[in-house]
């Protein structure tokens, strides 16, 4: 099919992610590496990571080679009562990286199922302990943790996505926003003794996004908040959920956010880069205690296509990647380019804040950016960037050249011109 045929189907019939049908969105033709090709022939540096899961680049021979032998033996079958060699493979990798410390899996189409599958499992934990009134989540403000119900009841109620849900989800406990990066121990502690102000008779677990929070603004802060969190949870008997479903896996410059902080969670959400892209998979990790105090004893969830052998084959050599290392280097001296590239952009009267952690550049402005404008000034410089609200932000791969990450850092100098 040709690409304008494409674009024509699109247009007409295809929903994009928060967008109404009929905008324009451009033909990606294949993908390699850090390089997409798009529609009319021109290639484009991948600057988002595709939302931050080709964290190894696109068309990884090694991923590549694992689905297409996984391909020729089974592509799928149901978890139900069967099980496989992928979903074994994973699971003892996963258990490595975590030490061992997680050893429950559950497996989940994608990372907002994860969560809605944590959920569910701090919930029949509240039961088993005997405290059927638990039954809310405690959380910070400018959270996100994915588009389904559950999951949707623990992002910002304000100023985040889904306000237009106000009512219908469930409410939950909602502490400050945690201070920005570099906060003080005084600050630290002032805002710790506040969140657990909130907690209530009613408070089953605290659910955060440990150092880095996404897509509720792209907001940096310190380790040393995550390990008081952690020390409330412990005081107070409650579960502590972590999603690193975007920081995980060597993003932020740590394996695992939570883990780094000495705060290892009851449960931990992972996702996006744990197929290394290929395709969508999640998995919900628990300690333990939390899976013999379920009850019921089952997790009371069931996806279909969970655990499928394609996904889990993928992110079994993805995590063998991960296991390897070589993000270790790559991370640090992504994130020394970003510095370098972005510093200039502080001073631009168009920026409020300009921040870098691991593979991660932010540029928050004072006012929204136009979005096509911004993202039509970054083509021309051959990046694609995603930008929201105020944000305009680059998620390299960590494999990006340093020629590579200069370039994306000037795409995104020219969307900040433009928006």
């Amino acid at each position: 099919m040709d690409p304008q045929r494409i674009a024509e189907i699109d247009s007409q019939h295809i929903w994009h992610p928060y967008a109404p049908i009929g905008e324009t969105n451009r033909v990606v033709l294949s993908a390699c590496g850090t390089t997409l090709t798009l529609g009319d022939g021109s290639t484009v540096l991948d600057a988002m990571s595709s939302w931050w899961a080709a964290a190894h680049g696109h068309n990884h021979p090694r991923l590549v080679a694992a689905a297409t032998r996984q391909l020729e033996s089974m592509s799928h079958v149901m978890f139900g009562g069967l099980t496989h060699e992928p979903a074994a493979r994973l699971t003892e990798n996963l258990l490595e990286l975590t030490d061992w410390q997680l050893p429950r899996v559950f497996y989940a189409d994608s990372g907002s199922v994860s969560v809605e599958v944590a959920i569910k499992m701090a919930l029949q934990f509240a039961r088993g302990q005997g405290h059927p009134e638990r039954t809310r989540l405690l959380t910070w403000r400018h959270g996100y943790h994915g588009d389904t119900f559950a999951a949707m009841s623990a992002c910002d109620p304000d100023t985040g996505m889904h306000s237009l849900w106000d009512g219908v989800v469930a409410k939950q406990q909602f502490a400050p926003a945690p201070p920005p990066r570099g906060a003080t121990p005084a600050e630290r502690e002032t805002y710790l003794a506040e969140f657990a102000s909130h907690i209530t008779a009613e408070t089953a677990a605290v659910i955060i996004e440990p150092v880095v929070q996404g897509a509720g603004g792209m907001r940096f802060h310190d380790h040393e908040l995550v390990t008081g969190i952690r020390a409330l949870c412990d005081e107070y008997g409650l579960v502590m959920i972590a999603d690193e479903i975007a920081t995980g896996f060597g993003r932020t410059g740590d394996l695992f956010t939570s883990f780094a902080a000495d705060a290892v969670p009851d449960i931990m959400c992972v996702g996006k880069a744990l197929t290394g892209g290929m395709m969508t998979l999640a998995a919900t990790l628990a300690k333990e205690h939390i899976a013999q105090g379920l009850e019921p004893a089952a997790v009371m969830h069931g996806p279909t296509f969970m655990a499928n052998p394609l996904a889990t084959a993928a992110a079994a050599e993805a995590t063998q990647l991960i296991r390897e290392g070589a993000w270790k280097e790559q991370v640090p001296r992504v994130e020394d380019e970003l510095k370098t590239g972005l510093r200039s952009l502080a001073e631009h009267q168009k920026v409020a804040d300009v921040r870098v952690l691991g593979a991660i550049g932010v540029v928050e402005l004072h006012e929204p950016a136009h979005m096509a404008a911004a993202t039509t000034a970054a083509l021309r410089e051959g990046v694609w960037i995603r930008p929201f609200g105020k944000l305009l932000y680059i998620m390299p791969p960590f494999i990006s050249t340093k020629a590579e990450v200069a370039t994306m850092c000037r795409g995104l100098r020219a969307a900040v011109d433009a928006a």
